[in-house]
Formats: structure tokens, sequence, C-alpha cells
């Protein structure tokens, strides 16, 4: 059997059961995976309050990405093998032990890499990426604004641009974290609970920043875009603020879509400002965008340049107990699940 996290109804973490449920067969170009570790992220807490764009109707199983071991393989697959060590993408479905995921979803990772970094690497490192090089054009010398410094996308974001020769990084996080990310190469944490995060920028850059990465939506999207240099971007993927505590709030989603600013394009023309829209979740269906990223992900693991950093592992019985230390802010780094945490073989 597979143990399995089912997401029975809408609302706190109670909604949140876990089930056995039988082991997949594999179709013609599918493999089995049985799972060691998987990562939550912003798009689940959404989900479990139902009020994510893609929340799939209950009785549903969520978890975007998951690392672990090929056992089965169906007919067809040519790229994998039994006993292969794999990262997975899948457009949710991947919180249980035993995942039937298609081949074309299935990444191998390097020997070096745990099974928690694996877990980590994917959403977190795959979005910061794109939206970094693809949409940001990062380019030696700009300066970029990174929300939520201290979670897994923000350590992505900033690992990838000291990557960059000369860039420089403002980072928000509580000021309890300002040491964690210093450290993992934010040049100048914020506090955005005790200062106006625009206001510090402006104070040691006038002019603004190049690139602000925003993942909280709202007035944050407002006060982002006009923190933009000339021929500066704005790349949002998330919308943060709208996750206010472990049930819904029609309070948090009124306020967050009535401050939203609706870019006109002949405004835009004078500003000289770009305005990008990123979701992982609308790419999952065509691994072939974002193969060539975990690809290059992969090599920067293993030559050194960027490292998953892991704030906790959770067994599947303590899920909500994860969430509620994602809802509450007080992660450093990616916070994992596992099927069998005494268990967990972290590498080969």
């Amino acid at each position: 059997m597979s143990k399995t996290i089912v997401l029975t109804g809408y609302g706190g973490y109670d909604k949140l059961k876990v089930e056995q449920r039988p082991i997949p067969v594999p179709g013609r170009g599918q493999v089995v995976v049985n799972v060691k570790a998987s990562g939550i992220n912003f798009a689940e807490l959404m989900c479990r309050q139902g009020t994510y764009d893609r929340t799939p109707k209950v009785p549903a199983v969520l978890g975007l990405e998951c690392s672990g071991v090929v056992t089965e393989i169906g007919e067809g697959v040519k790229t994998l093998q039994k006993g292969q060590r794999v990262v997975v993408a899948s457009d949710f479905g991947l919180w249980t032990e035993y995942a039937l995921i298609s081949e074309e979803n299935c990444f191998p990772i390097p020997d070096a890499m745990t099974f928690e970094e694996a877990a980590a690497l994917l959403v977190n490192y795959v979005t910061a990426h794109m939206m970094l090089f693809d949409f940001g054009n990062l380019r030696p010398g700009k300066s970029v604004l990174v929300h939520m410094a201290a979670g897994g996308v923000g350590i992505a974001a900033t690992q990838l641009c000291k990557t960059v020769d000369n860039v420089t990084v403002f980072g928000t996080a509580s000021a309890s974290k300002h040491e964690a990310i210093r450290k993992n190469g934010v040049t100048h944490p914020i506090d955005y609970r005790t200062k106006d995060y625009a206001e510090e920028v402006r104070r040691i850059s006038p002019k603004g920043v190049d690139i602000v990465l925003d993942p909280l939506n709202g007035p944050d999207a407002v006060k982002g875009y006009a923190l933009l240099k000339p021929m500066g971007k704005i790349i949002h993927y998330g919308a943060a603020n709208a996750v206010s505590g472990p049930n819904r709030s029609l309070w948090s989603l009124g306020k967050l879509y009535f401050s939203i600013r609706n870019y006109s394009p002949l405004f835009m023309l004078g500003d000289n400002k770009g305005a990008c829209g990123y979701h992982l979740g609308h790419l999952v269906q065509e691994p072939q965008i974002f193969r060539p990223v975990i690809e290059e992900l992969c090599k920067m693991y293993t030559s050194g340049q960027i490292k998953p950093v892991i704030d906790s592992v959770w067994g599947y019985e303590d899920v909500g107990s994860a969430m509620a230390r994602m809802h509450d802010r007080q992660n450093v780094g990616k916070v994992v699940i596992t099927p069998n945490k005494e268990s967990l073989r972290t590498s080969v």
C-alpha cells in the first residue's frame, strides 16, 4: 500500500488526512516512483484553503514536486530505469509514497544530491532561475529586490544572483532571519515588519532596482513597480498576501483584489518598465520548457554554485504543523515532508 496525504475539504489543517491507497501500476510512458521527500509550497497552502487558481476537486492528493527512486517502468519508457534517483514535477498528486508519473516529468539528479535537497530544488530553483534569467535578463552590475528572502524561492534567487558578477541583492525578512539571509548572499537585509522596504531601498539606491521578484501581489505589486529603474522589470509569481492564516480570509482576498493595479500599455510606454507573470504550475504539462533549466541547475549544484537550504523535515502525519510553520513565516529555507521519516535515505 501507498501512504498518502488526502485533502478531504477546504479549510484548516484538519482537512488533511493520511490514508493507505493501492500502489499504482504504470501504463505506457509512465513510471512509478517511490517518493522519499516532497516540498511544500504556497500553492498547497492556498489549495487547502480553496483559493488557488488550480485547486483540484476534493478528495485530492496535493504535491507539485518530489524526489525518489523509480521502482516500476511502463511500456515504451526509454530514458529511465529501475533504481534511478529522480526529481519529479507534476500537476499535484505527489504527496504519496508511490507516485504514478509520466516519463517526461521525471528528471535524473546527481548522486551527491540528497533526497531532501532534490525536493527543494525543482519548484524553487526553476522558478527563481526562469524569472531572473529568462524574464529578468540578469546581467553583471544589476540590482534585485527579493521578497521573502528566507523562503525557498528567496534563498534560491539569492544564490543564483551570486552566480553573476557584482549583483546587489535587497532581501526582505524578519530581523531574526537577517544573519541567515546575509550568509546566503543578501547584500542589504530589510526588516519588512518594522521598516518600509521601499523607503529603505531608495535610501540605499535612490533610483531603485533593476528587477523585483514579487510573490506578494496586491499593494506590494504596486510598490514594486514604482521601485523599478528605467528598463527595469517586475516579475509576479504568487499571492502570499492572500494567505493570512490556517483558513481562507475573504477580507484578505478582497483587499488583495482591490489593491491590484491594472497595467496600461500606454502608461508603460512612458515608464520604460516591464511587468511579467510567472506560474510554474501552468508549465508542468510542457516539461520541455523547463527541462534544460533543471539540467543546468544540477550542473550548478555539482559545481557548488547552489545548494538548497532545508528548514525542516516532517512526517506525513505532521503535515499540518509543517504548513503552520510556513503560514507563520517561521521557516528559513524549504519545508519538506516524507512518508517515512525514520528510514529516509538522503543519498545512495
